[in-house]
């Protein structure tokens, strides 16, 4: 008699690291929940992961973009026509009314994963490094010490 045995894949995982820092607090947290997103993915709760990871992601471009917006970012179209290219890609993907499977999950984590790395390395650390070259911290504001909470920044 000849066993048969089941190989298992290994899931496609990256969690974060340091070098995928661009240097803007705000975004280096939601690439970082963004990673921890993906690597929630599993047939289990498929469901509720890609809806929280879409929802989240439609709040990171946001916020990308009003940080590119505020700060004069000159790549701000270009930028913006790659989060375009990702959204139609992932609508896609998840377009199949098929159910899932553990390989269309870890298709899709593979996917996220390439996508997030390559996107951060490239086009989030050259805005980092704009970022970092072109805008004034706070720390160096004409604002008085000390005023820095809500209620001194509402009444002066």
């Amino acid at each position: 008699m000849t066993a048969t045995h089941t190989v298992h894949k290994a899931p496609f995982a990256v969690e974060w690291r340091e070098g995928f820092r661009i240097g803007i607090d705000q975004l280096d947290h939601e690439h970082r929940h963004l990673f921890s997103l993906v690597l929630a993915l599993n047939l289990g709760t498929v469901g509720q992961t890609v809806e929280q990871l879409l929802d989240y992601v439609v709040t990171h471009f946001s916020n990308e973009q009003e940080a590119m917006e505020s700060s004069g970012y000159p790549a701000l179209e270009q930028h913006l026509r790659l989060h375009e290219e990702f959204a139609s890609r992932i609508a896609d993907f998840l377009m199949p009314a098929d159910g899932w499977t553990e390989e269309r999950v870890q298709d899709l984590r593979r996917f996220l994963n390439k996508w997030l790395i390559s996107h951060i390395m490239t086009h989030d650390m050259r805005f980092g490094k704009w970022f970092a070259a072109h805008h004034r911290p706070a720390a160096d504001t004409d604002a008085s010490p000390g005023h820095t909470g809500l209620v001194s920044r509402l009444f002066g």
